[in-house]
């Protein structure tokens, strides 16, 4: 049975909230539906940078001290306001959407210690837009001994079965953190985080410049990466390790770049990120013939030309020019991650996760 499904997300690149309609059964994509935006509005993302900094010392996942219950409530208003503005403008009825698929936000992600935390008041959300809210996927996976992420695998793959192109196809999206799904074929699925994404180079951004991020990388591109540099943070333990492997948004928030010109520290995070994705090629099964590019990361071209010259002769596409929103994957995701809950298929996988088994999560939350 076909769902209509609305999945939101909100990232650890800490933009905003955004939302998108899809038709599926959790298996096949029958159609996309419209998708919208939801920004944080500066106070939204100080806020949210403090519950980061405070969540670093959480005991457990249900515990919000100081900053994170008011951003708790911040973030569950936030994607109140975006279904609401979202069903308006679609001129749309709460009762014609089966289920909502609620990631919250990531403040701390540490599978090693078997815990993640996702903020966001699933309850108070399906009371506040009267339409069943699924959330708290990650959980199982993590209790389970699982990484926890990425979880959007599952949906990459149905994605890319709509190609008619020889495989490896490698799924790139770059958030805050960079992750790959690794498609050959229907029975080779194989998933990471592979390092920084957007989130070194945002902050960056913002302590050097007050802006966001670096829009379409037009600042990187008029510096010079520090290639050595990178060199020596591609030598973390991190980037050995084979694949399952998942990452804290802020994992990487220790390397210092030291006394730089600000484009020049552009270029080098820029390159770092690029590299990092590049450095998993010899952990995979079989060298990719092509990469897609979704998330953040697919709009910064600067990004991107560093990416094919690591890559060789493989070809790196945005994932817009094959007629992926790309923007919205992530968000579409999460509608197709709730429909698979609810049908209680699995969301996760040992060679995605390092889960011991296949496994479904999610949690109900009704109006």
């Amino acid at each position: 049975m076909m769902l209509t499904a609305l999945g939101l997300m909100s990232g650890t690149s800490l933009d905003g909230v955004d939302v998108a309609l899809i038709e599926t059964d959790g298996k096949q994509i029958k159609a996309f539906g419209p998708s919208g935006y939801r920004p944080y509005s500066n106070a939204e993302r100080s806020l949210l940078r403090r519950a980061l900094t405070e969540a670093v010392h959480l005991p457990r996942r249900d515990a919000r001290p100081g900053a994170l219950a008011e951003a708790e409530r911040a973030v569950t208003l936030a994607h109140a306001e975006a279904v609401a503005a979202f069903t308006a403008q679609n001129r749309m009825k709460p009762e014609e959407i089966d289920i909502v698929g609620f990631h919250g936000q990531t403040v701390l992600h540490r599978p090693e210690r078997r815990l993640t935390v996702q903020i966001g008041d699933a309850a108070a959300l399906a009371k506040a837009i009267h339409i069943p809210v699924m959330h708290d996927f990650r959980a199982a996976d993590v209790e389970a001994g699982g990484q926890g992420a990425p979880f959007v695998p599952v949906y990459h793959r149905a994605l890319a079965q709509s190609l008619e192109r020889e495989g490896p196809i490698v799924v790139v999206n770059i958030g805050g953190v960079a992750n790959i799904t690794y498609i050959d074929g229907n029975d080779t699925l194989i998933a990471c985080d592979t390092g920084p994404g957007n989130a070194l180079l945002d902050d960056f951004m913002y302590r050097t410049m007050n802006q966001a991020f670096d829009t379409e990388g037009k600042f990187a591109a008029l510096g010079k990466a520090d290639e050595a540099w990178v060199a020596r943070a591609l030598e973390l333990p991190f980037f050995r390790l084979p694949p399952p492997k998942s990452l804290d948004r802020n994992d990487f928030a220790a390397l210092k770049l030291g006394d730089v010109q600000p484009a020049d520290g552009a270029a080098t995070l820029t390159a770092f990120t690029a590299a990092a994705i590049a450095r998993i090629i010899p952990l995979l099964p079989r060298r990719p013939r092509s990469w897609i590019i979704c998330g953040g990361g697919a709009r910064n071209l600067t990004m991107l030309r560093m990416l094919r010259e690591q890559v060789g002769s493989a070809t790196v596409q945005a994932a817009e020019t094959l007629g992926w929103a790309s923007d919205a994957i992530e968000a579409q995701a999460f509608g197709f991650l709730a429909a698979r809950a609810l049908k209680g298929l699995p969301l996760s996988y040992p060679a995605t996760t390092g889960v011991p088994m296949p496994m479904t999560g999610g949690v109900i939350a009704r109006p």
